[in-house]
C-alpha cells in the first residue's frame, strides 16, 4: 500500500496579521512584511496529500481538528520503505473576477507537480454538505462492488411525483447521474449499506466520514425518504479543498479503483460545453438549500489535456442578493481550470 507521508511548504508575505490555526512552523523570518515559510504537518493518505490547518474553536472555523492522523516529519512508520514524502506549494490565486461578487472558494490541485491554487483559502478549508457531488462517491462505490452495472442499471420508478420531471420514470445509471436523479441514487446508497458506506469514505479520507444520519432527517427541507439523506445538509461534510484531493485520489495516478469503473465514471462526468481551449472537463454539479435559500453550490472534477492532469473544486455559498447556483459554479470552473495549466 501506497502511504504517503506530505510536507506542505506554504509561502507568502506576512503583513501585519497572524494566521489563524494551530501551524508547525519552520525557517520562519523576522519582522514584518518579509517572506516566511511555514511547514505545515500533513495526515497520512492514499494518492494525494491533504493540506489541513487545525483551526481554533474561538475563531468560529468549521474545520475539525484531527491531531490524531497528524504525522510529524522524520516519524518512523509501519512501513518505512514505502513512505513518500513530498512538498507542495500552496499559492493563493485572486480569481474574484470569475466570482462576480459571489461568495465562493476554488481549488485546483496539480499534484504532478505539487502545487495547490486556492482562491479564497478560509472557505476553501471549510466543510460543508456535499450534496449531488455526492454521486461521484456513491457511484464509483456502487461500479466497483457491482451494485451498479453499467449495461443493466435501470431502475424501476416507484410511481410517486417528483418536482424534477426527468425522475418521473424508469431510468438509468447515465441518465440518473446526469439529471442528478436523487430517488435513484438513495436506492443505490441503501444498497451498499452503512457498513460498507464506511469503510469506503474512511479509505478515501472523505471530509469528515459522518453518515449518523443514514435517513437524512436533519434536512428540514424535504421528509420525503426517497429525497434525503447523510449526504444532502446533514451530517456528512466535506470542504473544497478535500473534494479536490478526493478527486486525485480517484482519477490520479496512484488510484487504487479499477480502470472500468473510472471509465464509466469519465463517460457520465463529462462536461460537453465548448471552453475553447483542448483541456477536457470532467466534473459533478450540486446544489442545497436552508429555508428556501441555495446555501451550497459546488462543481468538482478533474481536468486533462496534453500537458496533464489537474483535479478542482469551485464552491458557492449563500450570498443574498446573488445568484448562487450549481450552474454557476460550472462555469467558473471551466474559465478557470484550463488557465492552470503549466
Amino acid at each position: 500500500m501506497r502511504r504517503k507521508k506530505i510536507r506542505v511548504v506554504y509561502r507568502r508575505k506576512i503583513i501585519g496579521w497572524m494566521l489563524a490555526g494551530t501551524l508547525a512552523l519552520a525557517g520562519c523570518a523576522s519582522g514584518s512584511g518579509t517572506e516566511e515559510e511555514i511547514v505545515i504537518i500533513e495526515r497520512e493518505g492514499e494518492g494525494g496529500g491533504h493540506l489541513q490547518e487545525e483551526a481554533s474553536a474561538e475563531e468560529g472555523s468549521d474545520v475539525p481538528a484531527r491531531r490524531e492522523n497528524a504525522v510529524a516529519i522524520g516519524e518512523e512508520e509501519e512501513s518505512p520503505n514505502e513512505n513518500i514524502e513530498e512538498e507542495s506549494e500552496v499559492i493563493e490565486k485572486d480569481w474574484s473576477e470569475y466570482f462576480g461578487g459571489l461568495n465562493g472558494a476554488a481549488v485546483v490541485y496539480d499534484a504532478a507537480h505539487g502545487q495547490y491554487m486556492i482562491y479564497n483559502k478560509e472557505l476553501a478549508m471549510t466543510q460543508r454538505s456535499p450534496c449531488s457531488t455526492f454521486k461521484i462517491i456513491s457511484s464509483l462505490i456502487a461500479l466497483e462492488n457491482g451494485i451498479i452495472e453499467p449495461g443493466d442499471s435501470t431502475r424501476p420508478w416507484s410511481g410517486e411525483t417528483y418536482w424534477n420531471e426527468n425522475w418521473n420514470r424508469d431510468i438509468d445509471f447515465y441518465d440518473a447521474f446526469r439529471s442528478s436523479c436523487v430517488w435513484y441514487f438513495r436506492e443505490v446508497i441503501d444498497e451498499i449499506g452503512q457498513e460498507m458506506m464506511a469503510e469506503e469514505l474512511e479509505e478515501l479520507l472523505y471530509g469528515n466520514r459522518d453518515i449518523s444520519d443514514w435517513e437524512g432527517r436533519l434536512n428540514t427541507n424535504n421528509n420525503n425518504r426517497a429525497l434525503t439523506g447523510f449526504w444532502i445538509e446533514s451530517s456528512l461534510k466535506i470542504s473544497p479543498l478535500e473534494q479536490a484531493e478526493t478527486m486525485e485520489r480517484i482519477f490520479g495516478d496512484g488510484s487504487v479503483y479499477s480502470e472500468k469503473a473510472k471509465n464509466e465514471l469519465k463517460k457520465v462526468m463529462l462536461v460537453e460545453e465548448e471552453n475553447g481551449t483542448d483541456t477536457v472537463i470532467y466534473g459533478k454539479t450540486g446544489m442545497g438549500k436552508a429555508q428556501g435559500i441555495v446555501v451550497d453550490a459546488w462543481f468538482t472534477g478533474f481536468a486533462e489535456n496534453m500537458e496533464g492532469k489537474v483535479f478542482f473544486c469551485v464552491y458557492l455559498g449563500r450570498t443574498d442578493g446573488g445568484d448562487v447556483s450549481s450552474a454557476a459554479a460550472r462555469e467558473i470552473a471551466i474559465r478557470i481550470v484550463p488557465e492552470t495549466f503549466f
